[in-house]
C-alpha cells in the first residue's frame, strides 16, 4: 500500500489562500486585533482560526493553478478583501474617538491627554481612551467577537474568490461606516452637547452681570464635577449605543 503526497501543495495553496483573508481581516479587526494582544498571539489565532475553516470553505476552493502569476493574483485578490473588510469594521470604533472627544471638550478636560489603548503611539482624549478601551472590554463581554468571527466566514458567500474586487462599492460602504459612526459618536455625547450649550450660555449671562469677575475660571470645577457625574450616570446609555452600531454593522456585513 502506498500514499501519495500530490494532495501536499494543493493543500498548502488552500490553506495559504484563507490565511490571506482570513489574516487580513483579523488583523483590523476591533477587539480581536488590537495592538496591544501580542503579535504572536494574533498571528497563531489566525493560523489556527483558518484551520478550523479549512474543512468547511475547502471544497469550494479552487485547485492550485499551474502559473505562478496566477496564485499571486488570487493571493492578491484575498488579500484585498480582507483588508477592505477588516478597514470597514475598524471605522467603526471612531464612534468612541469622536464620542470622547465631545465629551472632554464640553466637560473642560479637551487639554487632558492619554495613550489611547487600542492604538501604539497614539494619544487621544481621556474620554476617549476610556471608551475605546471600555468598548473593546464589551465586544468580548457580549460574545460579539463570536459575530465577528461568524461574519468573517460568511464573507466567503458574500465575496466569492471568482468575484471581481468591487473597489467602487468598498468606498461607499466606507463612506457610510464613517458617516454612521461619527452619528453614534454625536449619539453617545448628545446629553453632554446639551450640558455644555446650558452651561455656557449661564456662564454667559453671569459674566454680563458680573464683569469683574473670572466667571470661567471660577465655574471650571463645577463643570468638571458635573461632567465627571452625567458621564457615570449616562455610561451605560452611550455604551449601548455604541455595541448596538458595531452589531449593525457586523449583520449587515454578514447579510
Amino acid at each position: 500500500m502506498t500514499v501519495g503526497l500530490d494532495w501536499l501543495p494543493n493543500t498548502a495553496f488552500v490553506y495559504l489562500l484563507m490565511f490571506s483573508r482570513i489574516g487580513s481581516i483579523l488583523m483590523l479587526m476591533p477587539a480581536l486585533g488590537e495592538n496591544m494582544i501580542p503579535m504572536r498571539m494574533r498571528l497563531s489565532f489566525g493560523l489556527a482560526f483558518t484551520l478550523v475553516l479549512y474543512p468547511l470553505l475547502s471544497p469550494s476552493m479552487p485547485a492550485m493553478p499551474d502559473a505562478i502569476m496566477e496564485i499571486a493574483g488570487m493571493i492578491f485578490h484575498e488579500l484585498a478583501i480582507g483588508i477592505m473588510l477588516g478597514a470597514i469594521v475598524r471605522l467603526t470604533v471612531m464612534a468612541t474617538q469622536v464620542a470622547g472627544a465631545i465629551i472632554a471638550f464640553q466637560a473642560g478636560l479637551s487639554s487632558a491627554m492619554t495613550a489611547d489603548p487600542t492604538q501604539t503611539g497614539v494619544q487621544g482624549a481621556v474620554f476617549g481612551s476610556f471608551l475605546s478601551f471600555l468598548g473593546m472590554v464589551l465586544i468580548f463581554a457580549t460574545d460579539l467577537h463570536h459575530m465577528a468571527l461568524a461574519a468573517t466566514y460568511d464573507s466567503y458567500m458574500a465575496f466569492p474568490l471568482n468575484a471581481p474586487i468591487m473597489f467602487e462599492d468598498a468606498a461607499q460602504l466606507a463612506l457610510r461606516t464613517v458617516a454612521s459612526a461619527f452619528s453614534i459618536g454625536i449619539q453617545m455625547s448628545a446629553p453632554f452637547i446639551v450640558f455644555g450649550l446650558v452651561f455656557n450660555l449661564g456662564a454667559g449671562i453671569l459674566a454680563r452681570l458680573m464683569p469683574a469677575m473670572q466667571v470661567y475660571f471660577v465655574l471650571m470645577p463645577a463643570n468638571i464635577l458635573v461632567g465627571l457625574t452625567l458621564f457615570g450616570l449616562l455610561l451605560t446609555m452611550m455604551m449601548g449605543w455604541y455595541l448596538t452600531g458595531f452589531e449593525n454593522h457586523l449583520a449587515m456585513w454578514r447579510g
